[in-house]
């Protein structure tokens, strides 16, 4: 990959918690050479001393957060600075107002925000308005989820970048909305 990108293509290597402790600094040890943007879950998300011990062994950024809920999930990382980008899920951290929370408190201890967008539509309205109120932002996720037909026609819009580059929806609200087929699919239950 850095061979076809060059050097300035930006890689991610997601090993989605898959690796045990020993194994993730010995890969991390390996790739340091290539320049590597960061290191995604190298071994469980909740397991602070893990990140602590490959950080003080590879000289890769670390990142995690998507499986991590709240502010208190993240402060133990932050304090001990296990991640350099953190990547709250918008849906699993406490919504919008939490996440906004975390990006806050990331930035006093130095770390970037990767919103986790493994949503359709709405996810991703809703992380393009955090990523464009935070100093701490650094790179937007475009999961190959919403990409599928099935999330792109549930609502309205289908944000993607142009040139690389999202634009900030400018609608009311997140600047989204369910498509008609998606409300007359959906079971309505009336409350009186």
């Amino acid at each position: 990959m850095r061979e076809a990108g060059g050097n300035e293509m930006d890689i991610i290597v997601e090993l989605h918690s898959y690796s045990d402790t020993t194994t993730a600094i010995q890969i991390g040890q390996r790739l340091e050479e290539l320049n590597i943007y960061y290191m995604e879950e190298p071994v469980h998300p909740l397991n602070v001393e893990s990140f602590v011990e490959i950080r003080k062994k590879v000289n890769i950024p670390l990142a995690s957060g998507e499986r991590l809920y709240t502010r208190w999930g993240f402060r133990p990382f932050l304090e001990k600075r296990a991640l350099q980008v953190i990547q709250p899920d918008i849906c699993l951290a406490g919504g919008i107002s939490e996440t906004k929370k975390i990006c806050d408190m990331a930035n006093i201890y130095d770390a970037s925000v990767q919103i986790h967008v493994c949503g359709g539509p709405i996810s991703t309205a809703a992380a393009l308005h955090i990523e464009a109120a935070i100093p701490n932002f650094i790179i937007h996720e475009l999961h190959r989820y919403a990409l599928l037909e099935a999330n792109t026609k549930s609502c309205k819009y289908n944000y993607l970048p142009k040139n690389g580059i999202y634009e900030v929806p400018d609608l009311p609200g997140l600047g989204q909305e369910l498509a008609d087929e998606t409300i007359k699919a959906s079971i309505v239950e009336t409350v009186a």
